[in-house]
């Protein structure tokens, strides 16, 4: 495999210096954070961010007519147009702020999902889904008697096309899957999946997790019914995620959640609700982290999405030949191309004969932080026949280096394991 080598290299030079955390060592060695699927570092940007909400904003959105509230209340209302430009929606009231992801799944499986599934009905997923994707299905076809069916995964562990078209029917009333799986890598060809679906007069929900960080994600293209992301993977706060949700499909959904903020009006038997977007959001919402999640976006948008997905591709390669000259490595989901294309910088792998928790937890006293466990996909941890996995996931801030040192790190691993059972 040939590795671009000049210009790439120069984005994690640029912005490193932007991540304070990245700068400290771990058991006295420089950290090398590599878990950047599981949760991504914040820049100084998104920190200054909260701490000048805090200090200068901090008010009740919606609710007063006082200088402190309309500046929230503008901030907060900003951060949903900032949203709503970057994956291009179609108008600022098809997002929905929610703390995260699964909550933002959650809202689509009781807000539609218990109006419109009836018993015979079919619920289409991936064997690959994150546990988010999966269980609220699991709920909501226990309450109303829909049949859950999963397509499968080719021999070169990616999305079965062929099987998905013969499992796709009149049946079909929903479709969830992820646009990219957190522990294959593969890219989900999420554009044929929605046009084969509004064919039958399915709805589709992408969970966009691993996607809207990474590369530039476009929902009219796609033309999904809804899509989910969670802040903290885009260089945001924990505490904040969004749904977006084409408005007519939105506005015929029921409210998810009662409270303050999604009402109309109140009686003491009924209540009417507030337009979209704010009718599922219930409550006082999480003003400072949807303020900082704005921040994000705009560091995100300066730097370059495209920008971000070239560069990523270039780690990708450099990633799997460095990784694929180790003997004792199995690595999981398909190939990258030449150029690092074609999948997300994931790769995720076992040792034979050492346990994914052993040896990353000696890679920690490298101070290199990987991901170990099932990264909740068990059932397609079972497909696949392991346990366990290890998981080493690149953002735009890691560099070549990083990855040297990661793969060193590993084989001095493997050596030390290899004495202890000679």
């Amino acid at each position: 495999m040939t590795v671009p080598t000049i210009t790439p290299v120069l984005l994690a030079n640029e912005v490193r210096a932007d991540f304070p955390i990245l700068h400290q060592s771990i058991n006295g060695k420089p950290l090398v954070y590599l878990d950047n699927a599981a949760t991504s570092q914040k820049p100084r940007a998104v920190l200054d961010a909260m701490v000048h909400y805090y200090e200068a904003d901090n008010a009740n959105v919606h609710r007063g007519v006082h200088t402190l509230s309309a500046r929230a209340t503008e901030a907060y209302e900003g951060a949903r147009d900032k949203v709503a430009a970057f994956i291009n929606a179609s108008a600022r009231d098809e997002i929905v702020f929610t703390r995260n992801a699964s909550e933002a799944i959650n809202l689509v499986a009781y807000a539609w999902g218990l109006s419109n599934l009836e018993k015979g009905d079919e619920i289409l997923l991936t064997v690959m889904e994150h546990h988010s994707n999966l269980v609220p299905w699991q709920l909501i076809a226990q309450r109303t008697g829909a049949v859950l069916k999963h397509v499968p995964l080719t021999d070169e562990q990616t999305f079965d096309l062929a099987a998905f078209h013969q499992l796709v029917g009149n049946k079909t009333k929903l479709i969830a899957v992820n646009h990219v799986s957190n522990t294959l890598g593969c890219i989900n060809p999420v554009r044929e999946i929605v046009e084969t679906a509004h064919k039958y007069g399915a709805r589709v929900l992408i969970d966009a997790c691993q996607s809207v960080p990474n590369m530039p994600v476009d929902v009219q293209a796609i033309g999904c019914d809804w899509l989910v992301a969670s802040g903290h993977k885009m260089c945001g706060p924990t505490g904040a995620g969004f749904l977006y949700g084409k408005l007519d499909v939105l506005q015929a959904m029921p409210p998810f959640l009662g409270g303050g903020e999604m009402i109309q009006e109140v009686s003491l038997d009924h209540a009417t609700y507030a337009e979209l977007p704010h009718k599922f959001e219930a409550g006082t919402p999480a003003i400072a982290e949807a303020v900082v999640l704005g921040a994000a976006v705009d560091y995100l948008s300066k730097i370059g999405m495209d920008r971000i997905a070239d560069y990523e591709h270039f780690l990708t390669a450099y990633l799997y030949e460095k990784i694929s000259k180790v003997p004792q490595v199995r690595l999981y989901g398909p190939k990258p191309q030449k150029d690092g294309s074609g999948r997300a910088a994931i790769a995720t792998f076992t040792i034979e004969g050492i346990h994914a928790q052993d040896f990353s937890t000696l890679l920690d006293q490298s101070g290199i932080a990987i991901r170990s466990g099932h990264h909740c996909t068990q059932p397609l941890h079972h497909i696949l026949g392991v346990n366990s996995t290890a998981r080493a996931s690149l953002y735009f801030y890691n560099t070549p280096a990083e990855i040297d040192a990661f793969v060193s790190s590993l084989e001095e691993t493997i050596e030390f394991f290899g004495r202890i059972f000679e």
